[in-house]
């Protein structure tokens, strides 16, 4: 071979290589950016993981030679040999749940390996999502939240007209929330203000009821029995549901780090929200309410099934669920808090039920909608977490973990009062951890039944579109 053919040659190979090399690293980067999306939409990390497999396969990249790193801020993905090590980092800048983001994720990988999309295609589609149209406009968003905590305070035992008071200040506190949160007030200061408000908005409504001279001026549906049971319901829309489930299920994934991080980022926002509502108390001389105002309740079954429907749905919308699932979610609602309250209530509460307590009541209901959830969620062609969490939602105990954090604040220096906050966060914590493994468990042994089915079917599409293209990145191509 003459001298001028063998650097033709070199010349074809280096370029051969770069356009490889070019290749691989746009694949990385669609990957990456797979991963960073989801995490920003608060999806567990177990269902990221998942999803960033598939993505894995879709575009061709070896699985022995993969390494993916999940952590809340930032995404890593490896592709490495013995000769060839390649590496891509994503920032994930802000998180906000987008359970709409999350089912489109996981539809669209499904379809790109079906429908063979080209890699143009699939990088179009993924960039889409970061500018897809919330599912309600800020006041159907505030609205329906409000909602949802007036059904929270059927839930604790007021009357409809406490429900009306309780929406109306969670309303003006959410639309509050929101507007601070345009306008890059700190997110923290944020909930603590929006917490005092609506703190404030719902004492104010007591008067309607407790004042002789307004009660006997005002219709008398406009009087309520339980006029304080609103100020424990109307900041509940800060309680952060979804993280605080996605905390527990990432630590029994093993995903420990981002799981305390969850963990952290919860604890925070509560402990702002308690701040707020201690500092309303203080300021304005409020009763102390939250220390023996009991929570127990004595409503018929028809009424709790339509405070839970009401607080599913409105829970729905802060997280951006799609429309159509939203009578899925009232059901699941219904189902996981009527069961919770018939394994919870019984005679020594004066109530029909099991009287087994408010903690195995709890784990019952959420391990029953996630069952269901997860024999119905390809029914209706959602993931599983979109179903099960937001039916969930209404049995978060946010009640006891701003009481417990209310009384290391207020704390006078009483052994008495150390007792009832640590009761009151032993309280709240079991419950949510329950509630947790209630949503994950039956998805595991469910999923172990399922995952070899869904496994052989992406091998199958995989293993069609080697058939088309050949295998679509060897590294050995780079030597």
């Amino acid at each position: 071979m003459s001298k001028s053919d063998l650097e033709k040659n070199m010349e074809i190979t280096s370029e051969t290589n770069v356009n490889t090399e070019q290749m691989l690293r746009r694949k990385l980067d669609l990957l990456v950016k797979t991963g960073a999306i989801l995490m920003e939409s608060n999806a567990d990390c177990a269902r990221i993981y998942r999803n960033m497999e598939r993505a894995e396969a879709f575009l061709g990249l070896p699985e022995e030679n993969v390494h993916i790193n999940l952590n809340y801020n930032i995404i890593m993905v490896n592709l490495s040999n013995q000769q060839h090590s390649f590496s891509k980092y994503q920032r994930c800048t802000k998180h906000n749940v987008e359970m709409s983001i999350i089912s489109k994720v996981s539809k669209m990988l499904w379809t790109a390996i079906r429908e063979d999309w080209s890699l143009d295609k699939y990088e179009e589609e993924l960039d889409g999502l970061k500018h897809i149209k919330r599912n309600y406009t800020p006041w159907q968003i505030a609205i329906a939240a409000g909602f949802a905590c007036g059904g929270f305070c059927i839930q604790f035992g007021c009357d409809w007209t406490a429900f009306f008071y309780a929406s109306i200040a969670a309303i003006l506190g959410f639309r509050l929330k929101m507007f601070l949160g345009t306008k890059g007030v700190n997110s923290y200061v944020n909930i603590a203000f929006s917490a005092f408000i609506a703190t404030i908005l719902a004492w104010l409504s007591s008067f309607i009821s407790l004042s002789p001279n307004i009660a006997s001026a005002v219709p008398a549906f406009l009087v309520s029995s339980t006029p304080w049971h609103p100020l424990m319901a109307c900041t509940l829309f800060i309680v952060p549901g979804v993280p605080m489930i996605n905390f527990v299920s990432d630590v029994l994934s093993d995903y420990v780090q981002v799981g305390l991080t969850r963990a952290i980022i919860t604890l925070m926002t509560v402990l702002a929200m308690a701040f707020g509502i201690a500092f309303a108390i203080q300021v304005f001389g409020i009763d102390n309410f939250v220390k023996n105002l009991s929570m127990t309740p004595h409503h018929n079954y028809w009424t709790f099934a339509a405070a839970a429907a009401i607080s599913a749905m409105g829970f729905s919308t802060i997280y951006n669920t799609p429309r159509r699932i939203l009578p899925v979610l009232a059901v699941g609602g219904i189902i996981a808090v009527c069961t919770r309250n018939f394994v919870n209530l019984g005679a020594s509460t004066h109530n029909i039920g099991l009287d087994m307590g408010l903690i195995v009541g709890s784990f019952v209901g959420s391990a029953l909608v996630s069952l269901i959830a997860t024999k119905t969620c390809h029914f209706h062609h959602i993931p599983h977490q979109v179903i099960a969490i937001p039916s969930v939602i209404p049995m978060i105990p946010g009640v006891l973990m701003y009481r417990s954090l209310f009384g290391f604040i207020d704390m006078q220096g009483g052994a008495s009062e150390l007792t009832v906050a640590f009761t009151n966060a032993i309280h709240a914590s079991l419950i949510t951890l329950f509630i947790a493994i209630g949503v994950a468990i039956p998805n595991i042994f469910v999923r172990r039944l399922i995952q070899p089915k869904r496994k052989q079917k992406l091998l199958r599409l995989v293993k069609e579109r080697r058939i088309k293209h050949g295998e679509m990145v060897d590294l050995s191509e780079l030597d």
